[in-house]
């Protein structure tokens, strides 16, 4: 019976050894058996070739992370990576081989790029997380130290399962949040630029027909004709006033110490800021749940939920919860205790802790919560975008009335 040499990532790291097998399937599976995932199999007597070409891909992989640097993906990027790496990871594939699959996609994206760098990393015997960790960005701390913990225990394919789960809920979280903002965004502007089409050419040509025949305008289009005529004179002045305001507001922004200032507004706008409250609290409920779950310590859940938080002002004061935590405080009180967290979702958290459940508690109260989310966006498009289209129904309508007004003037002073 021939004789296989293996590395493999264990519950202690990486482990090297060799065993006997029929074959390469029945090396997988013994090795499976042990909760072993191999990273390089091969017979013994290849094992010579195998080192240089071990080194053929090693310099292979470098020269393409030298090439492509870290490796950007947007979240549905992210989510498709993830999702399909759990599939094939699930199916009984190795890590390598799976890698290996992704990148042979017919479709040129960054996802085939990151699985060509990654499998490199990988082949050579680095851990995925520290793989991921050193490629790209945008996976984040929260993937990464989970990833690490699936390879530890053994149970990479449950954690990439939730984990892809758990994006596609945070990618339609997000979506929610933007099609809320979308079509209203889209109605201003239209009313706006209707209302900037009469006032600087529709009434001003009606105003020049009725100077000719003598007549008078009426009081509301005379104004209108003044602010038309001062645009006209001023655009300029007042599109380098509009851009000067926009870079020092983004560089004020940017700047570190408003970072906190600026997101406590966000959440003080009249009906937007209870979207984002909402949005924070099922993100904050899922990440709980979801690492506590693969089996992290309530400390270790919460600072890796601190990073994944986007608010700066919310993750400043998570962190007074943080410290009541560690200092032996229920979650419940804690939370409680911050101010920032509604009394229903910290009664849901409270009956986690005397059921002992915690991770299924969390995570009804993020089904309720998201819920109550969707409800949200579905009050604020109710109510916004009847609003616009009153709102622009009036401009338009003042504007109709003037240009009739002033038709109606041109006329009688023709008759006359």
């Amino acid at each position: 019976m021939p004789n296989f040499v293996y590395s493999a990532q264990g519950p202690t790291g990486l482990i090297t050894g060799e065993l006997a097998a029929s074959d390469r399937s029945e090396a997988f599976a013994l090795l499976g058996k042990r909760k072993i995932q191999p990273i390089k199999l091969e017979a013994a007597s290849e094992s010579k070739t195998t080192t240089q070409t071990l080194a053929k891909g090693k310099a292979t992989a470098s020269a393409t992370e030298t090439i492509n640097g870290p490796i950007k993906l947007k979240l549905p990027q992210v989510v498709l990576f993830i999702e399909e790496l759990a599939d094939l990871v699930g199916a009984g594939i190795q890590l390598e081989p799976a890698l290996a699959t992704m990148e042979r996609r017919l479709e040129l994206s960054g996802i085939k790029t990151l699985a060509t760098v990654l499998r490199g990393k990988v082949r050579d015997g680095m851990a995925f997380s520290k793989a991921v960790a050193a490629t790209s960005p945008s996976f984040g701390n929260l993937f990464c130290a989970l990833v690490s913990a699936g390879e530890a225990s053994g149970s990479l394919s449950t954690i990439l399962k939730r984990q892809a789960q758990y994006m596609r809920s945070l990618q339609a979280l997000r979506s929610k949040v933007l099609s809320a903002l979308l079509y209203p965004a889209f109605l201003i502007v239209a009313a706006v630029a209707v209302t900037m089409l009469f006032v600087v050419y529709l009434i001003p040509k009606l105003t020049e027909m009725l100077d000719s025949t003598g007549g008078s305008l009426p009081f509301a289009a005379q104004i209108i004709l003044k602010v038309s005529d001062t645009f006209k004179a001023t655009w300029w002045m007042i599109l380098i006033g509009g851009i000067a305001a926009f870079i020092l507001g983004r560089s004020w922004i940017a700047r570190p110490e408003s970072a906190v200032p600026w997101s406590r507004f966000k959440l003080r706008l009249p009906l937007f800021g209870n979207i984002f409250r909402a949005r924070f609290y099922v993100q904050f409920l899922e990440t709980m749940a979801n690492l506590l779950g693969n089996g992290l310590t309530m400390v270790q859940a919460m600072q890796l939920t601190q990073q994944a938080i986007d608010n700066p002002f919310l993750r400043q004061e998570f962190e007074s919860v943080m410290r009541n935590v560690g200092e032996g405080v229920a979650l419940s009180r804690s939370l409680d205790r911050s101010g920032q967290f509604p009394p229903l979702l910290i009664d849901m958290v409270n009956v986690g802790e005397q059921t002992g459940d915690m991770p299924a508690a969390l995570e009804r109260a993020a089904e309720r919560f998201d819920r109550e989310l969707t409800k949200k966006i579905e009050t604020l498009a109710a109510l916004i975008q009847p609003l616009i289209v009153c709102l622009m129904a009036a401009m338009v309508g003042l504007m109709a009335y003037l240009m009739m007004t002033t038709i109606f003037q041109t006329i009688s002073s023709i008759n006359k």
